[in-house]
């Protein structure tokens, strides 16, 4: 953005617009990671206490359940095995996943595995659309700022792919930009993309034949970005609830399975 302020000679004026464009997405990124703190919190501890449940607890009452002789349900044999489990190969399987998760994070680095990561987190069903308005509100403001500063148009998207965040969205915006080196319309080459919403590419096209280009990107730019903050006031509100009643399930399935066969043993004495 500094490179391009100077190459249009309005280095002031890309000075002020990083400043507000930093404060924004500190705003954004700092509300979604509030959002995170409080469910990941209680589901670590949730994880904890039932580790703890399958390591200590079940076991003592297993053994109780079977010098009884009590018939077993099936929903507690379940419980017994999975408590079986875990003492037996836990520590093997959190072992696989701490390796697995490092050379997740490693092949993420990669060229290709930074694709195959970003793409596989824009497909999923709820953070995918999530993440597409915030990558298109990045792109959309970084463009405009570019196009109203005097660069050109395949300068703009050189440097707008550089500064997206994004491998999925970064290769995207490198191929429309060779695309319109070869003669096609910004629409045009966007159209081609499954990433790039409709709208946006209708937009453009739009400014491309009213020559209000910078326009329509910073009204496109400032839409999303209210429905990326509207969108994570919304799951701000549900991830409480949800995570209460996913909670709720899994405690009141272990607390089922381990008093019912008590409560039949108590029954029989």
């Amino acid at each position: 953005m500094v490179r391009s302020g100077e190459e249009s000679g309005k280095l002031e004026e890309i000075f002020n617009y990083l400043a507000d464009y930093l404060e924004r997405n500190y705003e954004l990124v700092s509300k979604a990671r509030g959002a995170l703190i409080y469910p990941a919190f209680v589901f670590s501890v949730f994880i904890i206490v039932m580790s703890l449940m399958f390591v200590l607890v079940i076991p003592q009452i297993t053994q109780i359940l079977v010098e009884s002789g009590v018939e077993i349900p099936i929903y507690t044999r379940i419980i017994m095995g999975i408590s079986n489990f875990t003492r037996s190969y836990g520590i093997f399987l959190l072992m696989l996943l701490v390796i697995a998760g490092v050379g997740l994070w490693r092949y993420s680095r990669t060229d290709k595995g930074g694709l195959v990561v970003s793409s596989f987190f824009l497909d999923l069903p709820l953070v995918g659309p999530i993440l597409q308005k915030f990558y298109v509100a990045r792109f959309t403001d970084n463009f405009e700022t570019l196009i109203s500063g005097g660069v050109t148009v395949l300068r703009s998207l050189e440097l707008a792919g550089e500064v997206v965040g994004n491998p999925v969205y970064k290769k995207m915006i490198e191929e429309a930009r060779d695309a319109v080196k070869g003669g096609a319309q910004i629409s045009e080459a966007f159209a081609r993309h499954k990433d790039m919403p409709a709208l946006v590419v209708q937009m453009i096209k739009i400014g491309e034949e009213t020559g209000k280009l910078d326009f329509m990107l910073k009204t496109m730019a400032r839409f999303y970005r209210r429905e990326v903050e509207n969108t994570v006031d919304g799951l701000v509100g549900l991830i409480e609830p949800i995570m209460i009643i996913l909670l709720g399930l899994g405690v009141g399935i272990l607390v089922v399975s381990v008093l019912m066969p008590i409560y039949n043993l108590s029954s029989s004495i």
